[in-house]
């Protein structure tokens, strides 16, 4: 279910009112927690937290580095943390934490798919979202591009 709206409000505007206020919470978590520096806009379809060009523009496509984003699939809602599962210690870290909620992890390359909110543990999201400022993120990219 790619978007191809501009803004994040009209994205916000044609989802179902039961998505929209899901995807409303989790994004006003996101907001609350997001490091200085990063930008929302829509990208890729969907409700991209990125590095700015402006910021740093040596990307391979050049396109903005995605540290987050947040969507609404056809069948279930998910939120990309690219930004830790680029680093195999935070994603083993995130998953470990996220088990220990007791909520059932589901999860792709690097998304984290749910349906309701009680299914996403909303604190460790935020944590997750505020642990990596925007340079260290930036560093990690560099990093895994040396290694290729």
């Amino acid at each position: 279910m790619r978007s191809e709206t501009k803004t994040v409000e009209a994205y916000l505007k044609e989802l179902p009112d039961d998505r929209k206020a899901i995807i409303s919470k989790v994004r006003e978590v996101i907001l609350k927690n997001l490091p200085e520096g990063y930008e929302e806009v829509m990208n890729w379809g969907m409700i991209t937290y990125q590095v700015p060009l402006e910021y740093y523009s040596k990307t391979y496509n050049r396109k903005p580095l995605m540290y987050a984003a947040l969507a609404s699939q056809k069948n279930h809602m998910a939120v990309y943390l690219t930004g830790i599962y680029i680093d195999e210690e935070k994603r083993r870290q995130f998953e470990s934490d996220y088990i220990a909620t007791g909520k059932k992890l589901n999860a792709g390359k690097s998304c984290v798919r749910f349906k309701n909110l009680n299914d996403l543990p909303l604190d460790l999201i935020g944590k997750t979202i505020g642990s990596m400022a925007m340079d260290d993120f930036i560093d990690q990219v560099e990093k895994n591009r040396s290694k290729s």
